[in-house]
């Protein structure tokens, strides 16, 4: 389990430095440069995704159980999934009625995510980590709409067709993980 915590807090710390940090962001950016910034964020960002994932995947062995989710609640979860696949697809598709409405989908994505994974884990190990991720997306939820109000910003609207082009891309990648790509990722089926 520690290190899953370790995991969780290496990676959710470099991912709050601009709810916490934002003018140490501002500053050090200025400092040594975008690339920089990007280069050093991106490689603690991926030795702590592996590091959580390996953690992860230890604490998920020690079994410990909390409660039993009844059944149903893993069709809630895939239906939920299907939701945050439409968010995080509105996240990178430009110029839809989605991210024009909600301003950071991706965000509200990794909400869902945590939310319905809760609903259908019971073990320590499931709540520790999609628990850290929910509380962390509501915090970055929060920052990202101040950031907006204080910066004045306006989302361009959307159009219909790149709406349902955003629709359609979360649909498919979801379908695509619910098929089989879960399995081969977590190993676990969503509809087993």
């Amino acid at each position: 389990m520690s290190t899953l915590v370790a995991g969780l807090i290496l990676f959710l710390g470099v991912h709050s430095v601009r709810i916490f940090a934002e003018p140490w962001r501002v500053r050090t950016i200025a400092r040594i440069g975008e690339n920089r910034w990007k280069g050093v964020y991106s490689l603690i960002s991926i030795a702590a995704f592996v590091l959580l994932v390996w953690g992860y995947g230890q604490a998920r062995q020690q079994g410990v159980v909390l409660f039993e989710p009844p059944v149903f609640m893993r069709h809630m979860t895939s239906l939920l999934m299907l939701v945050s696949f439409v968010l995080l697809a509105a996240a990178k598709v430009p110029g839809n009625h989605i991210k024009a409405r909600l301003g950071h989908p991706m965000i509200i994505g990794v909400k869902v995510w945590a939310f319905a994974h809760l609903l259908a884990n019971g073990r320590l190990s499931d709540v520790v980590l999609f628990g850290a991720f929910l509380v962390w997306a509501i915090a970055d939820f929060i920052a990202a709409r101040k950031r907006d109000r204080v910066a004045g910003t306006v989302y361009p609207p959307g159009d219909e067709l790149r709406t349902v082009l955003t629709v359609v891309a979360g649909v498919v990648a979801w379908a695509v993980f619910v098929a089989g790509l879960h399995l081969w990722l977590i190993g676990v089926a969503p509809f087993a």
